[in-house]
């Protein structure tokens, strides 16, 4: 049954493809999953099939650190093609499977999702009127720029005007003169492009006390010089006070979870689960 199924010529979303994936899952056949496996690498006809198959097969096995892998490599892919609700779908799913069986969340996929989760919870703050959130979360995704590359300018610019909304005005300057750089400018619309001039013409940095490092600085979870001024609240493993932007705590060397719903660090006296998808989230802001 399964060679016949894979003899039907491939096309996107093939149901035979699916219904192979289903007997393979019920058989736990070691020789049917190679005929699959190489069915999808493409040895049989020269087609390599979609990674979402691959990602669902080894799904179907129970094979879940494999998937994870797989997981990573097709978000990658969607995010670097602009498509990031997708990839933060993806990996949000699989986080929650690996960790309803107790099996570690790879490092790559948890700082992927937060920036994706980040960039998604600054539409958010920014469409409910939230500018210092939604600022936060732009200047953590515009920190790592590269990894949203057909969105560099949009994002860039949005982090310029929420900044500027929220007071950050050193940051804003940062960003905008970023912006002016020869590999931006021509693609920054006209009418930012002459705001943007003004803006970096006219700001006195010494009146600002945000901080701000431009381009690509490494992990996210280690980035915290978003603003000399911004909150300290206690890390959660270890009590010391931590920018609430930041997602690791260098006294005690912990990567810290983050509010589902702000994006902020989450907090020991103020922590709860939501109880909806299972992450982790500051109780005030569930309960608002």
């Amino acid at each position: 049954a399964i060679k016949h199924l894979l003899h039907v010529p491939y096309q996107e979303n093939s149901p035979a493809i699916d219904l192979a994936l289903e007997v393979v899952g019920e058989a736990g056949d070691s020789r049917l999953t190679h005929l699959v496996i190489v069915y999808l690498m493409g040895e049989t006809d020269g087609i390599v099939k979609d990674a979402r198959y691959l990602f669902r097969l080894y799904m179907v096995l129970k094979q879940y650190k494999e998937a994870a892998r797989t997981a990573v490599i097709i978000a990658n892919e969607e995010q670097i093609n602009g498509n990031y609700r997708n990839a933060h779908d993806l990996l949000f799913s699989m986080v929650q499977e690996l960790r309803q069986r107790n099996i570690h969340v790879p490092f790559e996929m948890f700082e992927n999702l937060t920036l994706l989760h980040s960039y998604i919870l600054a539409k958010v703050h920014v469409k409910n009127g939230e500018h210092l959130l939604g600022a936060r979360m732009l200047i953590r995704v515009s920190e790592s720029i590269s990894k949203f590359p057909a969105h560099i300018v949009p994002i860039l610019t949005s982090t310029v005007i929420e900044c500027q909304k929220a007071g950050l005005k050193s940051t804003s300057f940062s960003y905008a003169a970023m912006l002016l750089r020869p590999e931006y400018r021509d693609k920054l619309d006209v009418k930012y492009r002459r705001k943007f001039e003004t803006l970096v013409r006219r700001t006195d940095l010494k009146t600002d006390s945000v901080g701000f490092s431009s381009g690509d600085n490494g992990s996210i979870l280690n980035q915290t010089n978003y603003s000399v001024t911004e909150t300290s609240t206690p890390c959660p493993s270890c009590g010391s006070p931590l920018l609430e932007t930041s997602l690791y705590c260098t006294e005690c060397r912990s990567t810290i979870p983050y509010c589902v719903i702000t994006g902020y660090h989450v907090v020991k006296n103020d922590f709860a689960t939501c109880p909806g998808c299972q992450f982790p989230a500051l109780y005030s802001e569930l309960m608002k």
